[in-house]
């Protein structure tokens, strides 16, 4: 095999984190996996980086303000008055407030997307990052042991450079929020082999293909229980193969999570470490960009195993190694056999018996035959800092702006957004009326779109509770939606997406909240009120600009929040 310069990004530190005793995710696997990369030397064959922590800035890329400044805020203590007892945020077990959760989410974010950085610049050929590749995690909510999604984080820094990027998944659970996060355009093609059924999350039917501009850049291939190497092989390479001839990808996100294995706690496929590295081998040899992540993967020796041979393959030096174990560490961890391999078991391969593994891939490859080759990206000279940055809303204390001037742009902004959504509802009839009528008019007509938008979403969320799915027990439970206020955007799920029990003819509905309805209730109330000249004046942005006036420290959402609870509680 050819040469690649190969990147690997590992803080000492992320082996230190614990989701709790009993818990089956132990971040303590990463650390045991760097001991056996470096056992076997090979620190020496690709250079080896410390990851830049990621900022809160820099996860709201993606993910909301709100759910970013609670994973800051969070601790075991306080959980459970931040999560409004268990209904939002952190729902169920799955996801505990553990000690450090912020900078564990830092180190994994960070690390994927130094990685991305590093492929875009064009430094590396691949780079590695098995503390990422949390995959579940959601724009508001924490999912399936994921808190914060460093694949799309790292997405969206590829995709500052490269107009198409490819993400495959190799889960034994769907990557559903990535598939969530990108499922409407065409930049991004997401790909997952998992395991379908009455299985965590519930998603990822060959059904769910994307919708609008991504209509078919969602492939799914849904297996059952027990798949071995060679049928795992047999679906994954032409699937793959037709991706790359059809989508052209310019960088690739391998997520190889190691629940697939045979014999994983939460797991129930039947691959050895060879089938599981296969799929790195395979993406190595069609000189793509290529970025390998972590994921799943609960029997920690097993995991360790698997993500070293794959670092070797990234390497190219898989045929080289020993594989008796070296001494490190953890050596004893490794007996009786102290061998790097995951030898299969005698479960049976559900997915050949029933043949239902040629139809999945006979659906899946129709699919790629249906969909537009290669879309055209018109490519501009991106800013080379952030985007706040780039557009002058730097939020550090050094960049010698004062807060008011902040506010008051913010505010500027805010009501040109509501003098357009006001003129963009008001008749057409009614622009030649006198003053008092127009703005009756329009008062009505803002109260009536804000019923209509009220109404839709209480249609949509009928139930009192919502259903979630539990990645621990593969279970659905009931959580309450009572209304919170501002953070009732918890509310009924059931029947619609994600963690949602799968139902006939349902279509996928993402981003379904019902905080919208406080913001809209807010903004009418205060339109109302500030009609008579007073709204062009001042709006409602400009009574925050006004009562932050010489107070530099505080910010808008500390107003903003005010408001709405005022509002909520009349």
């Amino acid at each position: 095999m050819s040469k690649r310069r190969v990147a690997y990004y590992h803080d000492v530190d992320v082996g230190a984190y614990t989701y709790g005793l009993g818990h089956p995710m132990k971040p303590h696997r990463i650390h045991v996996t760097h001991e056996l990369v470096t056992a076997y030397d090979m620190q020496e064959k690709m250079q080896v980086l410390k990851p830049k922590r990621a900022s809160a800035e820099t996860m709201t890329r993606f993910h909301t303000d709100e759910y970013v400044h609670f994973l800051h805020r969070v601790t075991p203590e306080t959980a459970e008055e931040l999560t409004y007892g268990g209904t939002r945020f952190l729902v169920g077990e799955d996801n505990p407030a553990f000690e450090g959760l912020s900078e564990f989410c830092s180190i994994s974010a960070g690390g994927s997307i130094g990685a991305a950085q590093r492929i875009a610049s064009g430094a590396s050929d691949i780079a590695i990052n098995w503390a990422g590749g949390l995959h579940h995690a959601k724009k508001r909510e924490a999912s399936g042991f994921c808190y914060v999604n460093d694949i799309v984080l790292g997405i969206l820094e590829l995709l500052r450079t490269y107009p198409r990027v490819l993400y495959i998944d190799i889960d034994c659970h769907h990557g559903d929020g990535v598939e969530e996060a990108f499922y409407t355009t065409d930049r991004v093609m997401t790909c997952s082999f998992h395991k379908f059924g009455e299985y965590f999350p519930g998603t990822g039917t060959q059904e769910d293909r994307g919708r609008g501009k991504g209509k078919g850049y969602a492939v799914n291939v849904p297996l059952k229980d027990g798949i071995t190497d060679e049928s795992f092989q047999s679906v994954f390479e032409p699937v793959i193969s037709k991706i790359l001839e059809v989508f052209k990808p310019a960088a690739v996100i391998l997520q190889c999570g190691a629940d697939s294995l045979s014999g994983d706690k939460l797991g129930c496929f039947n691959l050895t470490m060879y089938g599981h590295s296969h799929c790195v081998q395979f993406l190595r040899q069609q000189n793509v960009p290529l970025i390998l992540l972590g994921g799943g993967g609960y029997t920690v020796k097993n995991v360790a195993r698997t993500w070293t041979f794959e670092t070797a393959c990234a390497l190219g030096i898989e045929n080289e190694i020993d594989t008796n174990l070296p001494w490190n560490p953890y050596f004893e961890w490794f007996g009786p056999r102290y061998r790097l391999e995951v030898a299969a078991n005698n479960m049976d391969d559900l997915n050949v018996k029933d043949g239902s593994l040629e139809k999945v891939r006979i659906n899946a490859l129709e699919q790629l035959r249906e969909s537009t080759p290669a879309p055209s990206v018109q490519m501009q000279d991106v800013p080379r800092d952030s985007l706040a940055k780039h557009l002058g809303f730097g939020y550090g204390k050094d960049d010698g702006k004062p807060r008011d001037e902040l506010d008051a742009r913010l505010a500027q902004h805010a009501r040109y957004i509501y003098s357009l959504q006001e003129s963009a509802e008001a008749p057409s009839s009614d622009l030649d009326s006198e003053e008092e009528s127009s703005e009756s008019e329009d008062d009505s007509s803002m109260l009536h779109w804000q019923q209509q938008r009220v109404g839709s979403r209480r249609r949509v969320n009928r139930s009192s509770t919502k259903k979630r799915m539990s990645l621990l027990t593969n279970q659905y439970f009931e959580v309450s939606s009572e209304d919170t206020g501002f953070y009732s955007h918890c509310s009924g799920l059931h029947g619609l997406g994600l963690g949602a029990p799968p139902q006939r003819n349902n279509k996928r509905r993402f981003f379904q909240g019902g905080w919208e309805e406080e913001i809209e209730r807010v903004i009418a109330t205060k339109t109302k009120d500030q009609r008579g000249g007073l709204y062009h004046q001042r709006g409602f942005m400009g009574e925050v600009d006004r009562s932050n006036h010489g107070r530099g420290d505080m910010n808008v959402d500390q107003h903003w929040d005010r408001d709405v609870a005022m509002s909520v509680e009349r």
